[in-house]
């Protein structure tokens, strides 16, 4: 019985190594096409969305979110989504952008789904590997800065246009965004010099 045991779970160590040694001949004969414009197959994509969806929400879910319904927090936030979310994440009355039509995954557009604040701050700090998702925790971004985005995206789907566009403007300057623009110009600032971009007014990750 000890043998048959023994025997067994040789086998299984057996097979294990084998599957292990065929992944990574796999992973380093560069077989796998990486490029985004060629797409993760089904299981892959699914293997991947559910790995980063579970990441985020263990990570995120015993964050203490602050009071979000602040005038000034959202009119912050409001000025650093509009000079570094919109290319990727958009803004009302955006159907998509020059940088954003060439990423895989797609970014959401948040302004048309609501994200748990406590998640979007998690990915907002820490960014999302493999994707474009930077980490502005790491760029100098504080606490509380990323939750005056956090307190804005609470407000901005449904948001019309020119509600957007109202807003931006009145947002208050921020010495740390040194974006080359102004919150009043298009409605888009930090994009006004991305092509396609100029003029059009005002679309979380698990990243």
């Amino acid at each position: 019985m000890k043998q048959h045991i023994k025997r067994h779970g040789l086998t299984v160590v057996a097979v294990l190594a084998m599957l292990a040694a065929g992944a990574g001949l796999f992973v380093y004969s560069g077989l796998y096409d990486i490029g985004a414009d060629d797409h993760h197959t089904r299981p892959v994509f699914a293997v991947l969305q559910t790995l980063r969806e579970r990441s985020i929400h263990r990570r995120a879910e015993d964050i203490k979110v602050p009071k979000l319904d602040d005038p000034q927090l959202i009119l912050k936030g409001a000025g650093q989504y509009a000079a570094m979310c919109t290319g990727c994440h958009l803004a009302p009355g955006m159907d998509d952008s020059e940088l954003r039509v060439g990423m895989y995954p797609q970014p959401p557009n948040l302004s048309r789904i609501h994200v748990d604040p406590r998640q979007a701050f998690w990915v907002i700090k820490h960014g999302i590997k493999m994707s474009a998702m930077p980490a502005w925790g790491m760029a100098g971004h504080d606490d509380p800065t990323i939750w005056s985005m956090v307190a804005f995206l609470e407000k901005l789907p449904g948001m019309t246009p020119a509600q957007y566009k109202a807003i931006v403007a009145k947002a208050p300057p921020d010495d740390d965004m040194d974006m080359g623009h102004d919150h009043a110009d298009a409605g888009h600032p930090g994009m006004g010099d991305m092509p396609g971009m100029a003029g059009t007014a005002g679309s979380p990750p698990a990243q």
